[in-house]
């Protein structure tokens, strides 16, 4: 009772109250997330932590705070879904699909792709290196391996890219992730899978594994994976910070991620890409 009634004394103090208010405010500015895992790698992390650092400065100058580090090993949809979401890199199917009502378009990062206007990228599908079929229609049989039936660049590109030659897989196996779709096909595991031509870009540069692929044919360019923010937050500020960043990240680092710059593209563009029916995945 003693410690109860000395409590309720103190619970009254204006200091308290005080204290409490400052404990409650670091809470919330600690209950933030911002991720930029879509294209994590060990081999980058030092340079995803550099552009993390640079951007945290911009969003400071400009009022935004922000969490220290990047959520990089949480589930992608509860980062995008999160009401605290700060930033982050998002695939253009989920985006137009199921996150375009409670995320905001930043802009989108520009890889210099071969054969890809700035901001867009398409799907490199590829084969064993040994495999003597040669053409689209010949692995009508084949299994597909595909890394979620929610990305652009591994289920609903080669899909309309499949369909526009007349047919679609039959036999299909879900990876888990474009890494694991390449390993497969190396493997034998499966025959055919299409990957993220920046992804490809980087098993090429890192994965030994990769001299045993090689590129049967590239998909039509779609806009790439774009940056997103909270409703919460100003996309044009948050712009404004990544131009900034990009501008004070070190080269080394920019190469590192193959950055080559920003373009803002409107969300209609994203919404006009054609998605799979659900029957696709039956």
């Amino acid at each position: 009772m003693i410690f109860i009634l000395r409590k309720a004394r103190i619970a009254k103090s204006p200091v308290f109250r005080l204290h409490l208010a400052d404990i409650s405010g670091a809470m919330h500015r600690c209950a933030m997330i911002a991720s930029l895992m879509m294209y994590a790698r060990p081999e980058l992390q030092t340079a995803h932590a550099s552009l993390w650092d640079c951007l945290r400065s911009s969003l400071d100058r400009r009022g935004i705070a922000s969490p220290p580090t990047l959520a990089q090993n949480a589930p992608e949809m509860d980062v995008w879904q999160d009401p605290t979401l700060v930033f982050s890199q998002t695939c253009g199917m989920p985006y137009r699909t199921r996150l375009h009502d409670t995320v905001q378009l930043v802009c989108t990062p520009d890889y210099g792709l071969e054969g890809c206007k700035g901001g867009y990228y398409n799907s490199a599908i590829v084969v064993r290196a040994d495999d003597a079929r040669l053409s689209l229609p010949d692995y009508e049989s084949a299994i597909l391996a595909y890394n979620s039936g929610d990305s652009q660049s591994g289920f609903a590109a080669i899909y309309h890219h499949t369909r526009a030659e007349g047919f679609w897989f039959n036999d299909r196996v879900q990876s888990g992730g474009h890494l694991n779709s390449a390993r497969m096909v190396a493997e034998g595991k499966a025959d055919i899978a299409a990957l993220d031509a920046q992804t490809w870009r980087l098993i090429r540069r890192y994965e030994p594994m990769a001299e045993h692929l090689r590129v049967l044919e590239f998909t039509e360019p779609t806009p790439a994976l774009p940056y997103i923010t909270g409703p919460q937050h100003n996309p044009d500020v948050v712009f404004d910070a990544v131009t900034e960043a990009l501008f004070n990240l070190p080269s080394e680092d920019a190469a590192a991620l193959d950055l080559r710059g920003v373009v803002r593209i409107p969300h209609a563009d994203y919404a006009a890409v054609p998605t799979p029916p659900a029957a696709a995945l039956t």
